[in-house]
């Protein structure tokens, strides 16, 4: 197994963990207000425990519901409600190999068809059997070079 598969797939297996994730919508207050009031935390005792103002968890509330905080702001806010803040990436259609294959295919189709577009112009094209081989056949090529050209 090469090192780039193995790596795709451990990283398939922690994003699978956060799928559900998704699906969970933030309060419209942002999660730090939410989760202060919720827990009947005022501003000044969150303040106290991370060593700034009142100000300053208002101005960290306000940056959350923006979403122009920062990871490590959100990190402290949490360790100072003793919760952990937990982040990551979840690809839209479910894997990393899903995306991948995705990409490859759409890649190689368009190689597959360019090419066979030239082909016909000199009266030699191929059956839409064959070019469906030919994409999958190339897709494959492509999944296994993982070229940069895939994320053009």
């Amino acid at each position: 197994m090469s090192k780039k598969l193995l790596q795709i797939q451990q990283l398939d297996h922690k994003m699978q963990a956060l799928g559900d994730i998704k699906n969970v919508i933030p309060p419209s207050s942002g999660w730090v207000k939410a989760i202060r009031n919720a827990i009947g935390m005022s501003m000044v005792q969150l303040g106290n425990r991370m060593s700034i103002t009142k100000q300053s968890i208002q101005d960290i509330e306000r940056r959350e519901k923006k979403g122009s905080i920062t990871i490590n702001a959100l990190k402290e806010v949490a360790n100072a409600m003793d919760m952990q803040l937990v982040y990551g990436f979840v690809p839209k259609d479910g894997s990393l190999a899903k995306l991948i294959d995705q990409k490859a295919t759409k890649l190689a189709t368009e190689i597959v068809m360019r090419t066979n577009n030239t082909m016909q112009l000199e009266d030699q094209g191929i059956s839409q059997k064959r070019i469906e081989k030919a994409i999958i056949e190339r897709a494959n090529e492509i999944k296994n070079e993982m070229p940069k050209a895939l994320w053009d």
